[in-house]
C-alpha cells in the first residue's frame, strides 16, 4: 500500500542534488593536464564552493552566523513540498468521486517530473542572468508561476472536480495543471539545491541536505495530511468543533488561494532582499554554458558502459512485482469506505520509523555486498503485497455504521510498518551500491543518473498497474435483463433500466497475484543476476571511462 504513495507521491524525492552536474563534469576534464590554478578551482568546486561571504579559509563562520541562510533554505524547501502534497491528495479526492482507475493512471503522470528533472537540470545550472543572480534567475519566476497556478486553481478546482450522473471530474485538465505544478516544483528544487552550495559555507553546507529532507517533508505534510484533515467535515466535527457542520475548516480552493498568496509574497521578498554573490560568475559563464552539452555527453557515456546498462535494465524492472500493492491499495481502501483523512494521518506515526530505519539498515549495507540485503528483502515485500490484498478484501466486513474499529487501524498501521522495513531495506541497499560503484571523479553525475533510473523504475509500473485495474475487472448488470456493464455508458443504461452493476471479479486481486508471480520470477532469475553485479571489478564500472570521455 505504501501510504506515502497512495496518499501522495514520494518516490520522486529519492533525490541527489543535480544542480552542479556540469561543473563536476568541467572539473573532471580540467584536472587532466591543467595548471595548478585550474586544479585549485576544480577542487573548490568539488568541495561545494565558498560561502557567499568570501571569508578567509581559517575563519569559521559558525552555525549562528548562517542561521538566516539555513532558515531561508528550510522555508524554500517547505514551499516546494506544498504543491507536491496537494498533488498527492487529488487521487484520494477523485477516488471518493468514483473516477475510473484509467483516470487515476492518467493523473499519475503528475508525479513523473521529479524523476525526470535530470533532463533539464544542466540548463537550469548554466543559463541565467548574472545581474539578477544565478539561482534567482530560475527560483523567482518559477515560484511566481507556482503561486499564479495555485491561485488559478483556487478559482477552477471545484468545477474541475465536480461530478454528476452525466460526467465525472475533468481529469485531463487536472492532470495538465498539476503536472505543471510538479514540473515547476522540480525546477525550483534544482535551483534551491544549487543555491544551497553557495549560500552556506563549507563548514555548514551539510545542513543543506537536512533542510531538504525536513523542509520538503514538512511542506508535503502541510499540503497533504493537514489539508485532508482540515478539509474533512467528519474529522473537524469529531476533533475540532463543538457543533457539527457539513464542511471542514478549509476547502481545497481556500488552501490553494492562500498557498498561492504565500508563494507570491515570499518570492517577492526573496527577489528584493536576498542577493547572490557575483564573484567569478562572469569568468565561468562561458565554461558553464559549454558544460551543458558536455554533461549530456557524459551521461550518455555512462549509460553505454555494459555493466551500467545491465544495472539500469534491472532497476527499471525490479519494482514490477510491487506495483499493485504500492499504487492501488490505498485507493481501494478509500473505495471500501476508509476515510481518506484517516488514511493520510496513519503516515504520521511512521515518521520516527522512517528516520531510524536508514540508520539501522546502513550498518548492514556498508560492506562490499550491499545488494544482498536488497535480494533478501525482496520476497518479504512481495508477501506484504499479498497481505495488502487480503486487507482490502477484509475491509468491507469490518465496517460498521460508526466507521471502522480501532483494531482495524492498528492492523493497517502494523502492515504499513512492515512494508516500510522491506521498502527501506531495498532502498538503502540500492543507494549504498550506487555510491560503491560510482566513479569518484564524476560521482555527482553518476549517482544522479542511477537515482533517476531507480525512480523511473517505480513510476512506470505504478502507472501501468492503475491503468489495468479496470480492464481486468469483471462486472455484470443485476436486476435488468439483457444489460451489461462493460463501459460507463452501459453501466448508466443498466441503472436506467432499474438494475445495478455488481463486481464479480476485482481487477486489483488479479493484479496482486500476477504482480507477485512476476516479482518471484524476477527475484529467482534477474535478482541473482543483480547480485552477481557486485562481483564485477571497479574497472567494469569505469574501465577506460575517463580516457574515452576525454579523448
Amino acid at each position: 500500500m505504501e501510504l506515502s504513495d497512495s496518499v501522495g507521491h514520494k518516490n520522486g524525492r529519492q533525490r541527489k542534488n543535480t544542480a552542479n552536474l556540469q561543473i563536476e563534469n568541467m572539473k573532471d576534464r580540467e584536472l587532466e593536464g591543467s595548471g595548478p590554478e585550474v586544479e585549485e578551482e576544480a577542487e573548490g568546486l568539488l568541495q561545494g564552493f565558498d560561502s557567499e561571504d568570501r571569508r578567509p579559509a581559517k575563519v569559521r563562520p559558525g552555525l549562528r552566523k548562517e542561521l538566516g541562510n539555513i532558515l531561508l533554505l528550510l522555508f524554500l524547501y517547505v514551499l516546494q513540498g506544498i504543491p507536491l502534497g496537494l498533488a498527492g491528495s487529488i487521487p484520494l479526492i477523485m477516488q471518493s468521486k468514483s473516477v475510473s482507475y484509467k483516470d487515476q493512471a492518467f493523473f499519475s503522470f503528475v508525479f513523473w517530473p521529479f524523476s525526470l528533472k535530470l533532463l533539464w537540470a544542466p540548463l537550469v545550472d548554466a543559463l541565467y542572468f548574472s545581474r539578477f543572480g544565478r539561482r534567482k534567475s530560475w527560483l523567482v519566476p518559477t515560484q511566481y508561476l507556482l503561486g499564479l497556478f495555485m491561485i488559478y486553481l483556487s478559482v477552477t478546482v471545484d468545477s474541475l472536480l465536480q461530478s454528476d450522473d452525466s460526467h465525472g471530474p475533468d481529469v485531463v485538465t487536472l492532470t495538465a495543471v498539476f503536472f505543471m505544478l510538479s514540473f515547476l516544483a522540480a525546477t525550483q528544487d534544482i535551483a534551491v539545491d544549487g543555491w544551497a552550495l553557495t549560500m552556506l559555507s563549507r563548514e555548514n553546507v551539510g545542513y543543506a541536505s537536512t533542510c531538504n529532507s525536513v523542509g520538503q517533508t514538512a511542506g508535503y505534510f502541510l499540503g497533504n495530511v493537514l489539508f485532508l484533515a482540515l478539509e474533512s467535515a467528519n474529522f473537524c466535527n469529531q476533533y475540532l468543533r463543538n457543533e457539527p457542520k457539513d464542511t471542514g475548516l478549509v476547502t481545497l480552493s481556500d488552501f490553494l488561494f492562500y498557498g498561492g498568496v504565500v508563494f507570491l509574497i515570499s518570492t517577492t521578498l526573496v527577489a528584493i532582499f536576498k542577493r547572490e554573490s557575483e564573484r567569478g560568475q562572469g569568468k565561468k559563464r562561458a565554461k558553464e554554458t559549454q558544460g551543458v552539452l558536455e554533461t549530456y555527453k557524459l551521461l550518455f557515456s555512462i549509460i553505454k558502459l555494459p555493466t551500467v546498462l545491465s544495472f539500469c535494465a534491472l532497476l527499471l524492472t525490479a519494482k514490477m512485482g510491487f506495483s499493485a500493492a504500492d499504487a492501488v491499495t490505498g485507493l481501494k481502501l478509500v473505495e471500501a469506505g476508509v476515510p481518506k483523512e484517516k488514511l493520510a494521518l496513519l503516515a504520521v506515526p511512521m515518521v520516527p520509523l522512517q528516520i531510524l530505519l536508514p540508520l539501522i539498515i546502513s550498518k548492514y549495507t556498508a560492506g562490499p555486498r550491499p545488494l544482498d540485503i536488497f535480494y533478501k528483502a525482496f520476497p518479504f515485500r512481495l508477501l506484504i503485497g499479498l497481505g495488502y490484498a487480503l486487507l482490502v478484501w477484509w475491509t468491507p466486513s469490518v465496517k460498521t455504521e460508526e466507521g471502522f474499529p480501532m483494531y482495524y487501524y492498528l492492523l493497517v498501521l502494523f502492515s504499513y510498518a512492515l512494508h516500510q522495513v522491506a521498502l527501506y531495506s531495498m532502498y538503502v541497499a540500492c543507494m549504498a551500491f550506487h555510491a560503491k560503484v560510482s566513479d569518484p571523479l564524476i560521482g555527482g553525475t553518476y549517482m544522479t543518473l542511477l537515482n533517476t533510473v531507480t525512480n523511473l523504475g517505480g513510476n512506470w509500473p505504478s502507472t501501468v498497474a492503475l491503468w489495468l485495474v479496470d480492464p481486468l475487472t469483471s462486472k455484470e448488470c443485476q436486476g435488468a435483463a439483457g444489460q451489461t456493464c462493460g463501459s460507463l455508458d452501459e453501466a448508466a443504461l443498466c441503472a436506467k433500466e432499474g438494475g445495478a452493476c455488481v463486481t464479480t471479479l476485482d481487477g486489483y486481486y488479479v493484479e496482486s497475484v500476477v504482480c507477485v508471480v512476476i516479482g518471484l520470477v524476477w527475484w529467482l532469475w534477474l535478482g541473482k543476476r543483480m547480485r552477481r553485479l557486485q562481483e564485477e571489478s571497479p574497472a567494469a564500472w569505469r574501465r577506460n571511462f575517463i580516457l574515452r570521455y576525454l579523448f
